[in-house]
């Protein structure tokens, strides 16, 4: 057999597989299948971060409770009569948010916070159907990478659950005030996790085997524990935050740096047995937050230092960014506690979040699998 004829035959084949015996050939993958998916994988992202914004903005405009059934079929429908309206109206009466705080609402102001909720479930239900649209599309015509089907089923999976645990955190405050700080710090962790894992493997899924192979053989060493640790460091901040809004500890105590004069505020630790301070203690949930900020940000610049040693120009500055960032984060945390966290800069400190975290996962990446580019001098 001539030189070009055995080229012919291995021609076409993914990551220089052979052919199989026999002679019959696999289906092909789709040529653009990587890019084609991690655009998918970006867009779900982007989705995410906005249902982040939304779901932030319903809490801030207590609007969370103003739905009190869940239906993730026919829920879809919002009301489309006058009885509709005083349906969903009479539900929400019933609730002792209603009962203890808004028994002056009206019908039509009881619809603006209707519609805020609303929305937020209808984003979830979109997002589902993007990325149920999209795996089946790639499923469909082969197209995705081998490994990959079960990566790409996760975030479905996740978001599944998601809705769960929304429903599950709406329901701990049907019989009281708000909803249980926990449950919504589940709720908002869960989202980030899924954020992270949708920008993770967005960047992941551009590499082909010679190309992450060449990647890992490139890969400064140490910088991997690095950036996990900030990682883990950055969603258990996320998580306390969440705590801080769930109990609106951030309007208790408004100046800075001391928390009503003290450095570690009076009656923080008044509640019985001890561990219900860690949750609904006002006082020490922020002072563990603000605990949480200073150091997640020290850790933050250590590792941008760490980075940018690392000698290459892109990992360089992305460390710069991302400790630019969580510089800004933590200022405008302070801004938000001084002005007793009002909705729009509240929703901004959380929007700061979301930059953060795409700026770490950004440089992570570019750690550990760096492309080939020009070392600093």
């Amino acid at each position: 057999m001539s030189k070009r004829a055995i080229f012919e035959e291995t021609a076409g084949q993914p990551d220089g597989e052979s052919a199989p015996a026999g002679g019959r050939t696999p289906p092909r993958q789709a040529p653009e299948a990587r890019g084609a998916i991690a655009l998918w994988l970006w867009a779900l992202a982007a989705l995410v971060a906005v249902m982040v914004l939304v779901g932030g903005l319903t809490r801030l405009t207590d609007s969370g409770l103003s739905i009190t059934e869940w239906d993730p079929v026919m829920g879809a429908v919002p009301p489309l009569s006058a009885a509709d309206w005083e349906a969903a109206f009479g539900a929400y009466r019933e609730t002792a948010e209603f009962q203890q705080q808004n028994h002056w609402m009206t019908l039509e102001q009881f619809r603006p916070i209707y519609w805020w909720e609303w929305g937020h479930r209808q984003l979830g239900r979109v997002i589902g159907l993007v990325w149920a649209a999209g795996f089946l599309w790639f499923l469909a015509r082969r197209a995705i990478p081998k490994g990959w089907t079960g990566r790409l089923l996760l975030p479905g999976a996740l978001g599944g659950l998601q809705g769960a645990v929304g429903w599950w955190m709406v329901a701990s405050g049907l019989d009281r005030l708000d909803v249980a700080s926990y449950r919504l710090a589940t709720h908002l962790g869960l989202a980030f996790v899924i954020f992270m894992l949708l920008i993770w493997y967005a960047q992941r899924v551009r590499l082909a085997p010679v190309a992450l192979l060449q990647a890992r053989r490139a890969r400064p060493a140490g910088l991997g524990g690095w950036t996990g640790l900030l990682a883990a460091a950055l969603l258990l901040q996320i998580l306390v935050g969440a705590l801080v809004a769930g109990i609106d500890a951030g309007r208790g105590f408004v100046d800075w740096p001391l928390m009503q004069g003290r450095f570690f505020p009076e009656g923080a630790l008044a509640l019985e047995p001890w561990w219900r301070n860690l949750f609904e203690s006002p006082g020490l949930v922020q002072f563990v937050h603000r605990m949480l900020g200073y150091a997640v940000l020290a850790l933050t610049l250590a590792v941008a230092w760490r980075l940018g040693r690392a000698g290459l120009v892109a990992l360089k500055a992305r460390a710069q960014w991302l400790a630019a960032a969580m510089a800004a984060q933590v200022v405008i945390g302070i801004v938000t506690v001084m002005h007793a966290s009002p909705l729009e800069i509240a929703i901004f400190h959380q929007a700061g979040a979301l930059v953060a975290v795409f700026l770490l996962m950004r440089a992570r990446f570019a750690a550990l699998y760096p492309a080939a580019q020009r070392l600093t001098a």
